[in-house]
């Protein structure tokens, strides 16, 4: 997994920006470049969260045998 080639590509930047259109430092069309960047960068993360729980899983699994 990985988030290079991503405009967003780490927790620190996605808050930051986040947090700047929370104050409404972009314009609109700012904000729906921002929106979908956060939503890749987003996705990305969820989909790392769900193969640690996937890896974690197994191993537990393994363990019960």
């Amino acid at each position: 997994m990985s988030y290079s080639g991503l405009e967003i590509a780490d927790g620190g930047t996605a808050m930051t920006v986040f947090a700047r259109a929370a104050l409404g430092q972009y314009s609109a069309a700012e904000w729906a470049a921002i929106r979908r960047n956060l939503l890749t960068y987003c996705g990305q993360d969820t989909l790392a969260m769900v193969r640690v729980h996937q890896a974690l899983a197994a191993l537990c699994q393994a363990q019960m045998m």
